[in-house]
């Protein structure tokens, strides 16, 4: 069931795009406003009873897996003298044994509050550790849920909010961290090795941090990594119309039946979406709402605009579209056949930034993608021990490695293994049992993992942080979080959904 949902996360996310391409929302349930991009998320695994006590190999009995822990980390890594803030994280040694890996992951621009399932083998994460007698962590990624270098997501707060500043926590983190487990002093990269996994745009930050931070991580796990920024990001509908779901939102149906080749006519399809549109859609994204308030993008005095408060994900991901990555979803090029409108093109969004981050953008910003992809190799990237698992219908597949047309070459060392999955389909360990080209990649990445690791050896050269280390701290206490104002500020920032 689990694997059976995991697939259709891809088929449900379609559906949604191509019902809601002419939306601009705000939805009540906290999703970004309906004509801005949806963003490159990790799915949440489901797990029964995450609050409940672990039993080790061994049979020692450990903390329930969604026990939270927090980490010192630095503000500013240019300025270490502004002090640290509390980074949260989740930890397991369910299947550790002296000697085995570190598996690291970060599910990237979310709230990490509901993902200590990749902690277990119930994703890639966890078949990894119990193949190899590693131990997992998820840590959060700064400025989204509760990690928070500075108490709002004002601009003067989010200067230090970069994809270089998320690289950098990572590396502090792995020299720097007292694992709760025993012997956790005594896991630095130096001494253990260190597998760094993500998946979507943390696939992308998997691959940025090992060309930025060579060494570091011994092996990497990139699961539909979004590698290359893209400014007009149009190919995010492709693999939509090439699959050529049948998803017509009752345009196709006329008294029961289904439509002949030539279809119905445009007088039908026209009063069919427009009954659509306000019967159904309408009524889902904005409940009682006014449409104004709810499909609006003008009045800046909405709170999506202003509203600076922390654990927003939709305002924290903007600012990095906005200032490093893009990924401006709209019509196609005219030499192209289009799923949306042509009148929505980057300027639109561009527009966007400006209203959220007036402070930043007095006029609109220019998107620093050729920084980015300079910087971290983009699809460029030639680095050992990484692998790169895509889905062959996922949304996001041209900006992977994978993408129509590059053709780079999977190697023994760089791996690249397409699925027929959706995005992020090769995380869910069950959705093998249903497909078996994801099978295939699972297996693959485990048999790279298990060579890759019989070559590691610890560094006796004493590359040590001069850092103080930081001991975990578990918290106890309610780790409820209030809703913030949020727009859906397109079909994208619908979530990934839960699996």
């Amino acid at each position: 069931m689990v694997a059976s949902n995991f697939l259709k996360l891809g088929a449900i996310s379609v559906y949604l795009l191509l019902c809601s391409r002419l939306a601009t929302a705000i939805l009540r349930d906290g999703r970004m406003h309906g004509n801005i991009m949806h963003p490159p998320t990790v799915p949440i695994v489901s797990m029964a009873g995450p609050d409940s006590p672990v039993t080790s190999r061994n049979g020692t009995i450990l903390p329930p897996y969604n026990t939270t822990y927090f980490f010192d980390q630095l503000i500013d890594h240019n300025n270490p003298s502004l002090g640290t803030f509390k980074q949260r994280f989740w930890h397991t040694w369910e299947f550790y044994e002296p000697g085995g890996p570190i598996i690291l992951m970060t599910p990237g621009e979310v709230n990490a509050q509901g993902y200590p399932g990749y902690l277990t083998n119930r994703t890639i994460n966890g078949l990894i550790a119990q193949q190899q007698n590693g131990s997992a962590i998820v840590l959060e990624h700064r400025f989204y849920g509760l990690s928070n270098p500075h108490p709002d997501l004002s601009v003067a707060s989010l200067q230090v909010h970069t994809i270089q500043q998320a690289i950098d926590d990572l590396e502090y983190f792995a020299n720097n961290v007292v694992l709760p487990m025993p012997d956790g002093d005594k896991v630095t990269p130096d001494k253990a090795p260190w597998i760094l996994i993500g998946g979507s745009y943390s696939g992308a930050l998997t691959s940025w941090t090992m060309v930025n931070k060579p060494g570091l991580f011994f092996a990497g796990y990139a699961s539909s990594g979004v590698v290359e920024a893209i400014l007009d990001f149009w190919q995010y509908f492709e693999p939509i119309r090439e699959f050529q779901f049948n998803i017509t939102c009752g345009i196709g149906i006329k008294d029961g039946k289904s439509a002949p080749a030539a279809g119905w006519g445009l007088g039908h399809a026209l009063s069919a979406w427009g009954s659509y549109f306000k019967n159904s859609y309408l009524l889902t994204i904005c409940g009682d709402d006014p449409a104004e308030d709810c499909l609006g993008t003008y009045n800046t005095s909405q709170a999506f605009w202003t509203d600076t408060t922390i654990d927003n994900a939709g305002r924290s991901w903007m600012w990095i579209v906005c200032n490093e990555v893009g990924y401006l979803q709209g019509g196609a090029p005219v030499n192209q056949p289009t799923l949306v409108t042509r009148l929505v093109q980057p300027p639109y969004y561009l527009r966007l930034c400006q209203q959220m981050f007036s402070a930043a953008f007095p006029e609109p910003p220019h998107v620093q993608i050729e920084r980015t992809n300079s910087a971290y190799q983009g699809w460029d990237v030639r680095i050992n021990h990484l692998f790169f698992a895509n889905g062959m219908r996922d949304p996001w597949r041209d900006a992977t490695i994978s993408a129509e047309g590059l053709n780079v070459r999977s190697t023994s060392s760089q791996p690249i293994f397409v699925s027929d999955g959706f995005h992020c389909s090769d995380l869910g360990a069950s959705s093998a049992a249903v497909d078996p080209t994801i099978a295939n990649v699972q297996n693959n990445a485990l048999a790279a993992m298990k060579v890759w690791l019989t070559t590691w050896k610890p560094n006796h050269s004493g590359q040590h942080s001069s850092s103080p280390r930081s001991t975990a701290q578990i918290i106890k206490q309610s780790e409820s979080v209030q809703p913030v104002s949020t727009k859906p500020l397109n079909a994208w920032f619908r979530g990934a959904g839960i699996v």
